[in-house]
């Protein structure tokens, strides 16, 4: 288990989350504590094998956004701490296991500074292992009650749903910018605002409340990767930690791309590099050029500083206190981060 004073500094720095308040801090950063302990005994297995591969990302760390988000929805009730931390595990070994299937989907052989698991092991442990982890999510969530378990289950469908949306892609008609933002909103979207559903509804918050939180969660998910789209093309390594035109060597297609495609003035060039995956350094660079040049950084921009206030505007039901405050810092931070 993680000593206290060492999480409490990483929620100072944590995405979004601007915390203020020293008696907020200290709850959130043991809350963080109990969901650790509670997903590294829940990865456990006697098969030595099962327990490798479920406590490989487990153990890689990663921003535990939705767990935290959980938690500050739980400040909202009347408390229920254990059921509060149940929730927030069970959202974050859902996350987990998308990441084990994701990355047999992209052949990924990297994921948080390690090896993935299906290059360490095989596609075939990586998706058992997410489907153990999909399991295990939902035996949490059963002690919660019956609401909680359906509740978890639609969210299934919605994350399947987007995954089989992005794979099979827009359908004839469809346009393009549409499809991306539903594909987001059910891909990621979703569980991020089942997140703060789980944390006010466990914790007793009012109705109304509960709502907010979950429409909040859901508008502040779909920003994160519009945020994400925009970092990976105007933002240098140096500033975002991340290499620019990750998106562009993989041949996905997000949100300024698509902005900038629908531009009937856009550059042929940039029009011919958005074909298809670029391989090359140097294209990858001409196509960031075009790219920051074009009309869709600046739309991409827009569009998630609307979705900024619309997440502000949902959390008026909230009582004022350090807990709204805390919400309100991430809508803040996510157009911050991208400038």
């Amino acid at each position: 288990m993680r000593h206290r004073g060492s999480t409490i500094e990483e929620l100072r720095a944590s995405v979004g989350l601007r915390i203020a308040d020293e008696q907020l801090l200290r709850t959130m950063a043991a809350g963080l504590d109990d969901v650790e302990e509670l997903l590294r005994d829940t990865a456990r297995s006697e098969v030595q094998a099962v327990h490798d591969a479920a406590s490989h990302l487990v153990e890689a760390g990663g921003k535990r956004f939705r767990p935290m988000l959980t938690l500050l929805a739980g400040e909202f009730g009347e408390g229920n701490h254990s059921d509060v931390v149940i929730a927030a595990a069970a959202v974050e070994l859902v996350h987990l296991a998308t990441l084990y299937h994701d990355d047999v989907m992209d052949e990924a052989t990297m994921r948080r500074g390690a090896p993935s698991v299906n290059a360490r092991w095989t596609n075939s442990i990586a998706i058992l292992t997410g489907d153990f982890l999909f399991a295990h999510a939902s035996r949490l969530v059963s002690d919660l009650g019956t609401d909680a378990a359906r509740i978890l289950a639609e969210t299934f469908s919605e994350l399947v749903t987007g995954q089989m949306r992005e794979t099979v892609g827009p359908g004839e008609g469809e346009d393009p910018v549409d499809h991306y933002l539903t594909v987001i909103a059910q891909k990621t979207g979703s569980l991020i605002a089942t997140s703060g559903r789980f944390g006010s509804m466990v914790s007793g918050a009012k109705p109304d409340v509960v709502t907010a939180m979950q429409r909040f969660g859901d508008i502040i998910g779909t920003a994160f990767q519009i945020s994400d789209d925009i970092i990976d093309i105007a933002s240098p390594s140096h500033e975002s930690g991340k290499t620019p035109g990750t998106d562009l060597r993989e041949g996905v297609r997000t949100l300024p791309m698509l902005y900038a495609l629908a531009d009937p003035d856009s550059d042929p060039r940039l029009v011919e590099l958005l074909a298809g995956p670029i391989t090359e350094d140097d294209l990858v660079e001409e196509a960031l050029t075009l790219l920051r040049a074009s009309t869709g950084l600046d739309r991409a921009m827009v569009t998630l500083s609307d979705y900024a206030q619309r997440a502000r505007t949902e959390l008026a039901p909230l009582p004022a206190g350090p807990a709204r405050d805390a919400c309100e810092s991430v809508a803040d931070y996510l157009v911050a981060r991208t400038r």
